[in-house]
């Protein structure tokens, strides 16, 4: 399984249980006592590290003109938890998981941390097994891309102050946010918040928080705006 891994991501482990470290979460540890290897957040803990120099090394060379906040603003929109989750997702790191059977049925915003957290330990073990450039190369090819279209939409930009900025531009109104509908249990809700300009709903959104949802909500409005 771990082979055809190794395959996608165009790196061959040297150490192949550095690999199979990356995705194993605490929780497994817990139900298989014997199991050989430590759980990940060491090598996490290193990839975070690694992830944020390589990160800034590779927009301080791209984008030689822009400032210093702008700068930390576009990193902090490429390497936050939901980027790094998608990158993940994309990367089928889920099913390659090693987790508590009760880990293994949550599928709600936790997943997404311990996605987010796996791969930055998978960082960590490409920079511990080869070094920095191997690191460099395997983040150039799955995340650092990204940069131009979060710098070409503005995605580095809080949603809901653009949305607000462009609506009193255009509309003279302030946006206003209101919760439409709660469903699960109090540790797993989801919330669809709509965004409205008066009493004019222009779009709603969905999260696992009211803050989520708002954001979602901002992000398709301005979608719709445009």
């Amino acid at each position: 399984m771990l082979e055809k891994f190794q395959e996608k991501i165009k790196y061959k482990f040297r150490n192949s249980d550095l690999l199979t470290q990356a995705f194993t979460h605490r929780s497994y540890l817990n139900e298989n006592k014997s199991f050989k290897l430590a759980h990940n957040e060491r090598l996490e803990f290193l990839g975070d590290a690694v992830l944020e120099l390589v990160s800034t090394e590779y927009l301080y060379e791209k984008y030689p003109k822009k400032s210093e906040g702008k700068l930390t603003s576009v990193r902090a929109a490429l390497v936050n938890t939901v980027s790094l989750a998608g990158v993940a997702k994309g990367l089928d790191i889920d099913s390659h998981l090693l987790l508590s059977k009760g880990e293994a049925k949550d599928r709600g915003r936790a997943r997404g941390v311990i996605l987010a957290n796996a791969f930055e330990a998978l960082v960590g073990a490409i920079y511990l097994d080869g070094g920095y450039k191997p690191a460099l190369k395997f983040l150039k090819e799955v995340l650092l891309e990204k940069a131009d279209e979060v710098v070409a939409k503005n995605l580095w930009q809080d949603p809901k102050s653009v949305l607000q900025e462009k609506a009193q531009d255009t509309e003279g109104v302030t946006p206003v946010y209101k919760t439409i509908k709660e469903v699960g249990p109090d540790h797993a809700k989801t919330f669809t918040v709509g965004v409205y300009f008066g009493t004019k709903l222009i779009a709603k959104g969905t999260g696992q928080s009211k803050q989520e949802a708002e954001t979602e909500a901002a992000k398709l409005a301005l979608s719709v705006m445009s």
